[in-house]
């Protein structure tokens, strides 16, 4: 699965918010700064092309809902993150972080914690 431009996945954050809506609702959904209507028009009409959303027609107007959920977005992009940068090694993933200090040792230990638990 591709990566989503840092707009793309603006946009889809929304979408995953609302769960389906029209531009204007997504819009209302996003953080400031928000970008202009035509911008986030043109960015959801390029995500439906990609197969993440997919479009309603209601009159004039178009709603739109995810095709692809939040999680499952997620664990292919890391997957495919991990693959490419990592072999895709996790434990490799793991050591990266916590040779840069950007994971604690008690972090370490709450994610042991979550493995071994039945």
């Amino acid at each position: 699965m591709e990566k989503l431009s840092q707009q793309e996945e603006d946009a889809m954050q929304a979408a995953w918010q609302k769960g389906n809506g029209f531009i204007r609702e997504f819009l209302e959904a996003m953080p400031e700064p928000k970008p202009p209507y035509t911008t986030l028009a043109s960015t959801i009409k390029n995500l439906e092309n990609k197969g993440f959303l997919k479009s309603e027609k209601f009159g004039n107007s178009y709603r739109y809902s995810p095709v692809i959920q939040e999680e499952e977005y997620k664990k292919r992009f890391m997957s495919g993150f991990v693959s490419d940068y990592f072999k895709n090694s996790y434990k490799d993933l793991v050591t990266f972080f916590a040779k840069d200090k950007k994971i604690s040792a008690s972090d370490l230990q709450e994610i042991i914690k979550l493995i071994e638990k039945p």
